[in-house]
């Protein structure tokens, strides 16, 4: 003999004030992403990568990089610039180029740093966002950092005008990289504060471009 089942909806319900009720999110929503293809959250990550990097190469504004945040963009300057700068050991077992993870700790810590700074000078962005705008900006120091090692296996870096070259490539670098994160971290910093805020940021800029222009 065959039992059959029968349900029906119930409304909230209120038991001694505990009121309970369940809601079912609408699965035809075109944010949700979970069943997309894996290539195409890809391909929209890059776009978005790719849109941010516009923005630092030409710094006009920063709502792209303050709003819709993300860290791929620092991880991959980051380690690009850790493999171009990395030393080599010979005979001697080191060139004197920095490490891998030398340059990797350089650099997040230096951003860390550079962000709990701007908090605590009242500054207005989230830790990540600055973290994020930090090394965005760091694109035009790792595009000198490639045309430097370019040059270098072009056996153009004997001599004083080699060493000129590249001190003029990293220093055009260095001011665009400042440029473009003035450019976006100035409307958040606390006004009255505007020039301590600034000071950590060129050092940490400062920093990258002497690794890349003392890159054996």
């Amino acid at each position: 003999m065959a039992t059959t089942l029968e349900y029906t909806s119930l409304p909230s319900a209120d038991l001694d004030g505990i009121t309970g009720n369940i809601f079912v999110p609408n699965s035809d929503n075109n944010d949700n992403t979970l069943d997309e293809p894996v290539s195409t959250t890809l391909m929209r990550d890059l776009r978005a990568v790719g849109s941010k990097f516009y923005h630092v190469l030409i710094p006009r504004d920063g709502s792209a990089l303050l709003h819709d945040w993300d860290l791929w963009g620092p991880l991959i300057l980051c380690t690009f610039l850790a493999i171009l700068l990395q030393g080599h050991g010979g005979e001697s077992g080191h060139d004197g180029g920095p490490q891998f993870a030398q340059v990797f700790v350089i650099i997040w810590v230096g951003a860390a740093v550079v962000t709990v700074n701007s908090k605590l000078l009242d500054g207005k962005l989230s830790f990540f966002q600055s973290i994020c705008v930090l090394g965005y900006c760091v694109l035009p120091l790792a595009c000198a950092a490639l045309i430097v090692k370019i040059l270098g296996f072009a056996g153009i870096k004997k001599g004083l005008v080699a060493i000129i070259v590249d001190f003029c490539i990293v220093t055009l670098a260095f001011v665009w990289s400042m440029f473009a994160a003035v450019c976006f971290l100035k409307p958040t910093n606390n006004p009255g504060k505007k020039i301590i805020s600034t000071y950590p940021v060129g050092l940490f800029y400062f920093v990258i471009a002497w690794l890349v222009v003392s890159q054996p």
